[in-house]
């Protein structure tokens, strides 16, 4: 759900702002969609000029095995599912631009071959993309691992990298994960421009970078476009929301911690327990929104019928004008920020570790829990330390003042004259010129 929602709100923006016909195309299986999928893709709210289309279904069970890990089986079901959309293309008549997610540019081969711009929509920080864009260089100049590297990996415009942050794909560069990650980084050159969810004033030390230095300039990088933040737009309220902010508006204001996982994670039920204990001994008001535990993994990953979509108590926290809790496990990050709160960064799977890293360390709006040496999980004095810090240290009120600073320049970002409202702009007029296209 973190990759479609924030590029269904870009689409929304080109049809409302920029008066464009706007096809969301979909991958689809022969197995069941799950419902948090389908009430997102089917919303009544959609603007005229917004249309969803779904891919002929692929058959999974064909084209994947049991023993594939995810992002191998998701690159093998888009791959398979691309077949047909040279043929999709060409039935939707005279196209401006095609923008693609950054697992799909096998698709800049069928732009190419049908005179159809191309661009990318990365929806994670700029800072990842500046390390996606270095992949191929790290490959070639890197012997052996990453993960026996005695240094923290470096990247102009980045901190440094803590090997124990790289996400699991980096860990083995002998396996299909690292080599299909290779593999589409080498082909972001391929593209037209690169659209991210994010703003300049939030990565203003990695923009610069990737747009002025040499480094990026040899890859070369096409033109980054920060068009951020985009995220899921309120909802109308329930009863059961009204239940909700009635208690919250109880409460004194930033004292309530709010604990989610996301659309896709879990925790083991002995790290469960341990987070369940530390929020405990911190004697904090909470709400505590988490799935059935798994045994699978310490950082398990679920992706389900089941989602927070439609989370009566995340769409509470979301509709605060001045929000009194947000405590977040998962890659909700624009949300956070616009929202004014700090994060509790507690990395998952994928990139979430290298986030949490960045929003620790560069961003300023973050804690990262430490594991002790030799242990497999974050203990519940941890926990207890890492939410006390946060609700009543200093390190916290200045967390706050951090992120009421990033909120108030994510707003003006989006403005008329901000930063992403004219990034946008640009690219939309430069479509709308382009009349043989």
């Amino acid at each position: 759900m973190g990759q479609i929602i924030p590029l269904l709100e870009f689409s929304k923006r080109l049809v409302v702002d920029h008066d464009f016909h706007v096809s969301f195309l979909v991958i689809t299986t022969s197995n069941e969609a799950s419902a948090a999928q389908d009430q997102l893709l089917q919303s009544p709210t959609f603007p005229s000029g917004l249309d969803v289309v779904y891919l002929p279904p692929i058959d999974v069970f064909s084209v994947t095995t049991d023993d594939m890990l995810m992002l191998t089986r998701l690159c093998v079901m888009v791959e398979e599912s691309l077949k047909s959309l040279k043929s999709v293309l060409k039935e939707l008549g005279e196209l401006r631009a095609v923008v693609i997610d950054k697992f799909f540019t096998q698709a800049f081969d069928v732009c190419c071959e049908l005179s159809i711009p191309a661009y990318l929509f990365y929806t994670s920080a700029i800072v990842m993309l500046t390390f996606s864009l270095s992949l191929p260089t790290l490959d070639c100049e890197v012997e052996g691992e990453f993960v026996d590297l005695a240094e923290p990996l470096k990247v102009p415009g980045c901190p440094p990298f803590p090997i124990e942050d790289l996400f699991d794909p980096l860990k083995n560069r002998k396996i299909d994960e690292y080599k299909w990650l290779l593999f589409h980084s080498s082909r972001f050159h391929l593209a037209a421009g690169i659209f991210v969810n994010s703003w300049k004033e939030l990565e203003s030390v990695t923009y610069k970078a990737i747009t002025e230095d040499p480094f990026f300039k040899q890859i070369p990088t096409p033109p980054v476009l920060p068009v951020g933040p985009l995220i899921k737009g309120e909802e109308p309220l329930t009863a059961r929301d009204i239940e909700y902010l009635a208690w919250l508006d109880k409460q004194p204001s930033d004292s309530v911690l709010f604990v989610a996982l996301g659309s896709g994670g879990t925790l083991t039920a002995d790290q469960l327990t341990e987070l369940a204990w530390g929020i405990e001994l911190s004697h904090q008001r909470f709400v505590f929104v988490a799935r059935k535990p798994t045994n699978s993994s310490a950082s398990a990953a679920v992706f389900t019928a089941g989602s927070d979509i439609g989370n009566p108590v995340l769409k509470c926290v979301n509709s605060r004008d001045n929000p009194v809790l947000f405590f977040s496990l998962s890659a909700r990050v624009a949300q956070t920020i616009i929202n004014g709160v700090p994060l509790i960064a507690w990395p998952l799977f994928a990139e979430q570790r290298m986030n949490a890293t960045i929003l620790a360390e560069q961003v300023g709006i973050a804690v990262k829990p430490v594991v002790k040496p030799g242990e497999s999980l974050v203990g519940r004095e941890e926990v207890e330390r890492v939410v006390r810090l946060v609700i009543e240290g200093e390190k916290g009120r200045d967390m706050r003042r951090r992120t009421g600073e990033l909120k108030e320049s994510a707003a003006k970002a989006l403005e008329i004259g901000g930063s992403s409202h004219d990034a946008l702009e640009r690219v939309a007029k430069e479509w709308k010129a382009e009349s043989n296209v």
